[in-house]
């Protein structure tokens, strides 16, 4: 399938230019249509707080939201007419807890594009947890890290291979990036022995009936995690998105034992696109 729809998390972090920017190259890269979306979340305040409230104290958060989301939407309007790309974007602005707001909104999204958090950052009521975003929405989700600066967008990509449902999922997912991109390389971080000696050889096979060239590699790591070791690689290959599975197992249990998907939201270093 086509990209022909594509989302993009807005909000009023230090890197959402960044991440709009790169939404807007990726939509002109695909000829698809952008959506930047705000969503307006109010500030949690306990039910017996908020009776006692002042009219002006509610009316003040109110405007708040508001003056949050024209920042957003001026942001947005700024980066598009800038790519040229006005006729083929719109700005959508949602109420309501911030995840449960996007998970909603993306799913009419062929791909979202959301940011990674910044610790420096905090809590904010405008950003939207990506392991929240990648478990509940159904729909692909790219992450841009928060420290990143943009330079090309899915020309050469990662596929950070286990062979689990997600995984196959990933690759499905970004079918259509993999077909525009100038270099794939298929890559397996202690592969589970069913991958068999040439672990990537299998779904190398079937990128190449999509026309997709791609290299296959593996390798064996003890003293690095999985993550960090394709962390380092795509730094070697030069690599600009990474495609990978997003929680291959519980979340509790990535939380409790750690793990790959955990790794890559905390410690990112390119764009990620993961599917669950």
């Amino acid at each position: 399938m086509a990209l022909k729809n594509l989302l993009v998390l807005v909000d009023n972090t230090k890197a959402a230019a960044t991440r709009i920017t790169y939404a807007t190259s990726l939509a002109a890269k695909h000829d698809a249509h952008l959506t930047g979306l705000y969503v307006k979340a109010p500030i949690h305040i306990p039910g017996y707080a908020m009776a006692q409230m002042q009219a002006e104290v509610r009316e003040m958060q109110q405007r708040f939201l508001a003056e949050g989301a024209e920042e957003g939407h001026k942001l947005f309007n700024e980066i598009v007419h800038r790519e040229g790309r006005d006729d083929r974007s719109d700005w959508r602005v949602a109420r309501g807890d911030a995840e449960t707001a996007a998970e909603v909104l993306v799913r009419y999204a062929d791909l979202v594009i959301a940011g990674q958090l910044d610790p420096a950052e905090g809590a904010r009521p405008d950003t939207v947890d990506p392991g929240d975003l990648i478990l509940a929405c159904g729909r692909p989700v790219l992450l841009v890290p928060y420290a990143y600066k943009l330079e090309t967008v899915g020309e050469r990509i990662m596929v950070a291979w286990s062979g689990t449902r997600e995984s196959a999922r990933a690759v499905a997912d970004a079918m259509p990036l993999l077909e525009a991109a100038s270099h794939v390389t298929v890559m397996a971080v202690n592969p589970e022995p069913e991958l068999g000696d040439e672990p990537c050889a299998d779904i190398s096979l079937h990128l190449a009936r999509h026309g997709v060239e791609a290299e296959a590699a593996h390798l064996h790591v003890e003293d690095i995690t999985p993550a960090d070791a394709i962390l380092s690689r795509a730094v070697d290959l030069s690599i600009d998105l990474i495609v990978m599975g997003g929680y291959g197992r519980s979340r509790l249990r990535e939380l409790v034992l750690g793990g790959v998907t955990r790794h890559m939201l905390q410690h990112m270093t390119v764009p990620v696109l993961m599917s669950h």
